[in-house]
């Protein structure tokens, strides 16, 4: 739903040496997510990945998420939750004005811009730990089994990533995206039950 505010974001940044990569974490591709896309009018590059490679690379636990590369290719700022301005759902806050703001920010003055984030801080940010990893390896294996049209066996695999990676919402949202009515259901008794942020916050310096 936010596709066609990262259209004005890129449309007023472009000029500035900035690009965005969309990639659409959905094992139906393009089926499932072509049309978000055009409705956006999006000019930026779209992609979609079936095998999740993505997410998987980038521990992305959540959509939309945004990881900030410079031009040497490296990370500044690792996966968290990318929207183009706040917004609401299911009467919770959701996104970050702030996300933005940084971004531009960021695209101005580069290295030296304040939301750089601290080395040790993004290492320790990337860091995968504990069952993460185990959770990683079952639901891209349920990836691969749902592409060769075996959904009982990734369902199989997708149950196990979510029992052992239970905050992972991308895990959850794939395993139920199967059955819209079932999906909405598993979705909203989730989030009713949450003692946490469907959202990790934002870690940013705080304004001066």
């Amino acid at each position: 739903m936010d596709l066609p505010g990262w259209q004005k974001i890129y449309a007023e940044l472009k000029d500035q040496g900035f690009e965005i990569i969309a990639v659409a974490q959905d094992s139906e591709g393009a089926e499932a997510a072509d049309r978000f896309y055009a409705r956006a009018r999006a000019e930026f590059t779209s992609l979609f990945d079936v095998n999740h490679t993505v997410s998987s690379l980038y521990n992305m636990v959540n959509v939309p998420a945004g990881v900030w590369i410079d031009e040497q290719g490296m990370i500044v700022r690792p996966a968290e939750v990318a929207y183009s301005q706040a917004m609401s759902l299911m009467g919770r806050e959701i996104g970050d004005d702030r996300y933005a703001e940084g971004l531009r920010d960021w695209v101005a003055h580069g290295d030296q811009s304040k939301y750089v984030m601290d080395a040790d801080k993004l290492a320790e940010r990337l860091h995968r730990g504990g069952d993460a990893g185990l959770a990683d390896a079952n639901f891209r294996l349920g990836a691969w089994f749902q592409a060769q049209g075996d959904r009982e066996t990734a369902s199989k695999h997708w149950k196990k990533a979510q029992k052992l990676s239970p905050d992972n919402w991308n895990y959850h949202r794939q395993d139920w995206s199967y059955s819209a009515f079932d999906a909405s259901l598993r979705f909203m008794n989730k989030l009713r039950k949450l003692d946490k942020p469907y959202y990790e916050p934002l870690d940013f310096p705080e304004d001066d």
